[in-house]
């Protein structure tokens, strides 16, 4: 492992994107933390969750376990690093506030990357209560990382790629005659592989030119309907597929009236694939920037190279925690 790199420190690391983030940082040579709670037989861990671990001291990673509620442990784990990388899930957004009041004692950190990655929460409008609830914390994370002088850079305003692929179009499904359109199906979407979302942090986290900013994915090829997937699915799967439209006004009473969490999933669908909420604003170049424009070298996973992935290897889908 190259030492003449900044030491990563990632909160989540086993969570959804974070072990892509955690796997990229080690990748591309950073010596890598990861602090999360401890696996014991008493804490009942998942065997995703003990195979992950497994795979992180494989890989060299310095694992740290630990509660986020232990001040001083926090303060003294990251006096050790230069970069910090949250990719805490959706539950505890919150609890950020912990992780920077220990970035403000600890006084060394060079980069504050909070967890953030989905919409753009300070150019979103009009969005259903539920997901507005997740996306004003996601705001006090950001207005309290601003607040400390801590070198930050804000990375946002794309889908999980293989996730949100794999929820709309059901791939492991071999035998379903049908898939569902929401809204209209026209509003466009952004779809970033988690891999490559992973290659950008790490290389925003590193990037003087992205500090106090905020980077957003915009890969051109990457940008599409929903209409436009399906179509590109049934090219690729060379069957047709009967459009169930579930319309806006739907989804809004599926906002009021289910139960939790499945009230905030009908919100978020509603702002990404009927409102168009990561497409329908413009890049404000005074403090914005783009990951395709940043770092061109990058070769990103198109949507055609990753539902070809789908073809020949099709994943299964569960829902992330929300």
């Amino acid at each position: 492992m190259a030492t003449g790199l900044g030491k990563i420190l990632v909160f989540g690391g086993r969570g959804y994107i974070g072990k892509y983030i955690v796997r990229a940082s080690i990748k591309m040579g950073h010596p890598t933390y990861v602090y999360g709670r401890p696996i014991t037989a008493n804490s009942n861990p998942s065997n995703s969750k003990v195979e992950l671990h497994e795979e992180f001291q494989s890989m060299g990673v310095i694992l740290i376990q630990g509660e986020l509620s232990e001040h001083e442990k926090l303060v003294s784990i990251i006096k050790q690093v230069d970069i910090v990388i949250s990719a805490i899930g959706t539950p505890y957004v919150m609890e950020q506030l912990r992780i920077i009041d220990a970035i403000k004692v600890a006084g060394n950190v060079k980069r504050f990357i909070p967890s953030d990655f989905g919409c753009e929460e300070d150019q979103i409008t009009s969005v259903l209560p539920p997901f507005q609830d997740l996306l004003d914390k996601k705001k006090k994370i950001r207005r309290a990382t601003e607040a400390t002088g801590v070198p930050f850079t804000f990375l946002s305003s794309t889908c999980f790629g293989a996730y949100f692929l794999s929820f709309l179009l059901h791939p492991h499904d071999k035998y379903s005659e049908e898939l569902t359109i929401y809204g209209t199906g026209e509003s466009k979407a952004v779809f970033t592989r988690e891999e490559d979302i992973a290659i950008y942090a790490i290389r925003a986290a590193n990037d003087p030119r992205t500090r106090n900013r905020t980077v957003l994915f915009q890969p051109s090829k990457n940008i599409l309907s929903q209409l436009e997937l399906v179509s590109l699915w049934e090219k690729k799967t060379s069957r047709s597929y009967n459009k169930v439209f579930v319309y806006e006004e739907e989804l809004v009473e599926l906002s009021e009236t289910s139960p939790h969490p499945e009230n905030v999933r009908a919100a978020i669908i509603h702002s990404i694939f009927v409102k168009g909420d990561m497409t329908n604003f413009e890049i404000r170049e005074d403090d914005q920037m783009e990951v395709t424009k940043l770092y061109p070298d990058v070769k990103y996973t198109t949507v055609d190279q990753l539902l070809d992935d789908f073809v020949a290897n099709p994943p299964e889908f569960h829902y992330v925690e929300l």
